[in-house]
């Protein structure tokens, strides 16, 4: 359904736009990789048990998204998260190596954020949607410093008037909480605001979970198992939508 972007009859139905960044906008599976494995190469896992990288990979990536489900949810802290992806991971190669794990896990949040791949079209349709005259804001579950780097790295932050963080609101998607900081910061309200994320959990039944209209970008191509009020396989999409 199309608010009515073609119509100048019409008012414009949205003026805030609130973005997550990994996994919509960041492409982090592909900068995850590219810093595991600069680490993989300095650290020399080859030589301390971990043959070959892209099994480890994997294995990093099947932890971290269990430990950060873990973490939306209130389970564990912030920091447990940070080194426990990287201590998992080696244990599955029976590297029992706390020391090792616990620089893993600082080198890797010193290394990630300076990297910059995007998803296909994320500038264009930024700057599209700036150009339109849209206020776009960012509602992150990331860490409050990683995700600034991440921005200014990218060349992304001047496209955002809000960042809003976990650490900043002190709530996680999918809470109401952090929706509700977002709108109180960025001077909105619910009825000319929508969220446009990857996760479903996180970013559309958060969005739901505080009265808010929601995008899904399905850059994954899966069966949705909760309804956005509008779905999208690509970036380029939201021209049709706003």
């Amino acid at each position: 359904m199309n608010p009515l972007r073609n119509d100048p009859a019409q008012p414009r139905k949205y003026n805030h736009l609130f973005f997550d960044l990994d996994h919509t906008l960041w492409d982090f599976e592909a900068n995850a990789r590219e810093t595991l494995h600069d680490l993989y190469i300095s650290q020399g896992l080859a030589n301390r048990g971990v043959p070959v990288f892209e099994p480890f990979f994997e294995r990093y990536s099947y932890h971290n998204e269990r430990l950060w489900d873990r973490y939306t949810k209130g389970f564990i802290r912030q920091e447990e998260l940070r080194w426990k992806r990287m201590w998992l991971t080696l244990l599955d190669y029976k590297i029992a190596d706390e020391p090792l794990s616990k620089e893993l896990a600082v080198r890797f949040l010193e290394i990630l954020p300076t990297k910059k791949n995007l998803f296909p079209y994320t500038r264009e349709i930024l700057s599209y949607l700036r150009n339109r005259g849209y206020t776009m804001h960012l509602i992150t579950n990331g860490f409050e410093s990683v995700q600034h780097k991440k921005l200014g790295n990218s060349d992304l932050s001047g496209f955002f008037a809000e960042v809003i963080t976990s650490e900043a609101s002190n709530s996680l998607k999918p809470n109401p909480e952090i929706f509700e900081y977002a709108i109180r910061k960025s001077g909105a309200s619910l009825e000319e605001s929508i969220m446009i994320g990857d996760n479903l959990d996180a970013d559309i039944q958060g969005g739901i979970n505080a009265g808010m209209d929601t995008i899904f970008v399905n850059h994954l191509h899966i069966t949705p198992h909760i309804h956005a009020t509008y779905e999208i396989r690509h970036l380029e999409e939201l021209e049709a939508l706003l």
